[in-house]
């Protein structure tokens, strides 16, 4: 997927029961438990009181009586120096950690900043598909943290966000300390963060409950583990199927830019002992690119064995029996059904029989899975479970936290949402960096505003296509739009460092590549003579 038009995602899964579970445990009495915060550093406690009691079908259930349990407090090197907390290490958290580390600061006024996410690898999500083609290693596109952070000042913790708490606004600056948290994180392992200011880039996860057995038989492609995934059960499927008359069957739901990625990519390696089934509830394929590109993708498709179902909408997926495989494969892999019902009139029902069933439609932003504290404070969300931001992407009502990415749901102009696109994330991790600054050096915040560089998609080892905004109705494709979108990534890594250390791998694997071409050029020569 391009990293133009990609849904931007961090690595966090935030959990929904973390709300119930401090509200039951904050007490409601003293009469039986009491609770404090204790600052400065130090472990936040609360104790409570429990009785035993005996269950009738389960014999005696023991209870704790009057236990205090323990809450570490994470320790700032300095909390007289701003605190910034950064959930989500995708395109827009982790660019926005380097974005406030490349800023010039007043001594005083230099914020610490911990990043947190649930991985301890960045994954730059646009080149997965790479994976696949075996073009490039993980990591290339998946470096840790630790390394991309080691020569900076930036904090890492790798750990769930569990549970929101912001402060009300008028605690922050009603009394004029505003030196006073803002609020807290808490996380999975019982770690709690106090922040001065929150960036929320969670990102989002697939959405496979939509359709019946999407969840149960399809594989999503969004994450490092999901490229993993799809790789090994390709990898199964080609030893099963080795010396095998009967094709290797990939079901791929949807045909946006995802989809057509997948689908090239996937055809590409599989080759002649491959059928790739792309399906699409449109009548064309990624009906938001430029002409130039779907005309690219169109191409390559056709000259592949891909076949389009353009127009339906998948009824539901399930387990094929003995009976439904029409090729009576003996494997060690199950077969799956899709069902696939008419989007458009004059079309009729079909029926695919997949090896494995690729979901690459629908997304789920995570921040809609936070909830506040037992306070009742609750973040602004749309119905796609963004929260609603102002043109500085600062949640509304909440002007200590900022969110970007799938986080964030911020209109332009015209009011049309913001598309939530990797190129988006990147673009808005520099304006929520500098507006962080701007607000704790007293300047004024600046009105995020997109600007639409282009989009770009890979087709093949050696296919892709670019079209630049900057040139009206120019697109790059084939081999020289493959290399085009590769530099242009190369320069879109995070550090100079890794930038660097990339840099020399791929142009070490072209070389070779050249010059195993050459040499396969030369015998066909030779041997021709």
């Amino acid at each position: 997927m391009s990293s133009l038009a990609m849904a931007a995602s961090s690595t966090l899964v935030p959990f929904s029961r973390g709300a119930n579970f401090w509200k039951k445990s904050r007490p409601q009495s003293p009469g039986n438990a009491t609770y404090s915060s204790i600052s400065g550093g130090r472990p936040h406690r609360f104790f409570c009181s429990a009785t035993s009691a005996t269950n009738g079908n389960n014999g005696s259930v023991a209870q704790v009586s009057q236990q205090e349990a323990v809450l570490p407090l994470y320790a700032w090197p300095d909390n007289k120096k701003p605190r910034v907390c950064i959930l989500g290490g995708g395109f827009g958290g982790l660019y926005t950690a380097l974005r406030l580390e490349s800023l010039v600061w007043p001594r005083d006024k230099e914020p610490q900043v911990l990043l947190v996410d649930q991985s301890d690898r960045f994954v730059f999500k646009p080149m997965l598909y790479e994976l696949l083609s075996g073009e490039v290693d993980d990591w290339e596109i998946a470096p840790t943290f630790s390394e991309l952070l080691a020569n900076t000042k930036i904090k890492f913790v790798k750990d769930r966000v569990k549970l929101l708490c912001p402060s009300d606004y008028s605690e922050i600056y009603g009394s004029g300390e505003k030196d006073r948290s803002a609020g807290k994180v808490h996380l999975e392992s019982g770690l709690i963060i106090e922040y001065d200011w929150l960036v929320l880039a969670l990102g989002a996860e697939a959405k496979l409950d939509t359709v019946p057995g999407a969840a149960e038989y399809a594989l999503p492609f969004s994450t490092l583990d999901d490229a993993r995934k799809v790789d090994n059960s390709l990898k199964i499927l080609e030893r099963d199927r080795f010396g095998n008359s009967s094709p290797i069957r990939v079901a791929i739901v949807g045909c946006g830019y995802s989809g057509v990625e997948l689908a090239a990519t996937i055809s590409e390696r599989l080759s002649s002992n491959g059928i790739v089934q792309a399906v699409n509830v449109n009548t064309v394929i990624c009906p938001t690119a430029p002409d130039g590109n779907r005309e690219a993708a169109l191409k390559v498709l056709s000259s592949r064995n891909v076949q389009l179902f353009l127009g339906y909408f998948v009824w539901c997926i399930r387990e094929a029996s003995m009976e439904e495989d029409s090729e009576k494969v003996t494997s060690i892999n199950r077969r799956y059904i899709v069902e696939l019902q008419p989007a458009e009139k004059g079309l009729q029902s079909q029926v695919l029989e997949a090896d494995l069933v690729l979901w690459t439609v629908g997304i789920k932003p995570l921040v809609s899975q936070l909830e506040p504290s037992d306070r009742g404070y609750m973040l602004p969300l749309n119905g796609r479970g963004q929260a609603e931001t102002d043109e500085t992407l600062r949640v509304k009502g909440y002007p200590r936290i900022f969110a970007i990415g799938d986080s964030a749901a911020l209109r332009d102009s015209s009011g049309r949402l913001v598309p939530a696109t990797a190129q988006v994330a990147f673009q808005q991790a520099d304006f929520a960096g500098w507006n962080i600054w701007a607000a704790i050096t007293d300047r004024p915040l600046l009105p995020f505003r997109f600007q639409n560089l282009g989009e770009m998609m890979i087709l093949g080892r050696n296919e892709a296509a670019i079209s630049p905004s900057f040139v009206e109705g120019l697109t790059l494709d084939g081999p020289i739009g493959h290399a085009a979108r590769k530099f242009a990534y190369l320069l879109r890594l995070p550090t100079d460092e890794h930038r660097l250390k990339v840099g020399i791998s791929w142009f070490t694997k072209s070389a070779v590549d050249s010059v195993a071409s050459l040499q396969n050029s030369l015998t066909k020569i030779l041997s021709g003579s």
